[in-house]
């Protein structure tokens, strides 16, 4: 039997609000290595691109934070000159998120909102923002369509919607990862792989994206055609994308976690959405 969507959302807003303060413990002030190493960089390139001189971010340039959690890259955006509203579903996240901005409270607008919520979306103001930012949360929401659909009311003309999930075709919940050893040429070699069984057929799944939290989260997984198709159907077109791996040289912090062992394997997807007017 198919979930309720709406059943579905009011469990992940449960399990955030429980989750936050772990959440906020790990990610802290400066974020984790998936968010310095393999989002950040595309994140702050996209944007930087689609919004802003060489220098950095204009000073008048507006962005929307779509599900901000503890204000990670609500600061570093303030940091870097914008005018920032962000949003979260999870009020406890939000006092979080406002509890660690310090030096750029004037340049930032926090809101509790549903993402999937079209009237609470509206009312955040209509043509009044240059770009969207979601970081590694589309795929938190029961309902992207929603958002996507409002999206374009949101943004001023010819504005960018930049986002990043963690990469559907091979970190999902049905991915394995396996270290295995061979012989190549007379040399014994461990060879470090993914086995994925699922992909295609979108697919709802609790989980822990931290080891430590009190309660698993639902995972909405989605091909990346799902992304994009509703991403053009809705007046974007897609003029960045990238697929983020771990460099060689980073550690795994657990013996088969993702690090440097996989590094011919993405584990990011970072994507630039335009409007075409």
């Amino acid at each position: 039997m198919t979930e309720n969507l709406d059943d579905l959302n009011r469990e992940t807003r449960e399990a955030w609000e429980v989750n936050a303060d772990v959440w906020d413990k790990r990610m802290g002030d400066e974020g984790n290595d998936f968010f310095n190493i393999l989002c950040w960089p595309a994140l702050a390139s996209f944007l930087n691109a689609s919004t802003t001189l060489s220098t950095g971010l204009q000073p008048d340039s507006h962005i929307l934070d779509i599900a901000c959690g503890n204000g990670l890259t609500t600061r570093r955006l303030a940091e870097l000159g914008a005018q920032v509203t962000a949003f979260d579903f999870s009020s406890n996240l939000i006092d979080k998120a406002k509890v660690r901005l310090n030096d750029h409270a004037s340049r930032v607008t926090f809101h509790v909102i549903d993402a999937t919520d079209e009237s609470q979306l509206l009312s955040l103001g209509e043509g009044k923002y240059d770009s969207a930012l979601s970081n590694m949360a589309l795929f938190d929401m029961a309902n992207i369509e929603t958002l996507f659909k409002v999206l374009p009311k949101l943004l001023k003309p010819n504005g960018t919607f930049v986002f990043s999930i963690t990469h559907p075709a091979f970190n999902n919940s049905s991915s394995v990862h396996l270290a295995e050893e061979m012989d190549d040429n007379g040399e014994i070699k461990t060879v470090y792989s993914i086995k994925v069984s699922r992909y295609m057929t979108p697919h709802n799944q609790r989980g822990l994206a931290l080891r430590n939290q009190p309660k698993p989260q639902v995972y909405f997984e989605r091909p990346l055609q799902y992304y994009l198709n509703l991403g053009f159907k809705n007046g974007f077109i897609l003029d960045g994308f990238e697929e983020r791996a771990f460099p060689p040289e980073i550690p795994q912090f657990f013996p088969l976690g993702w690090g440097g062992k996989f590094s011919e394997l993405p584990a990011v997807v970072v994507a630039r959405m335009r409007l075409t007017s």
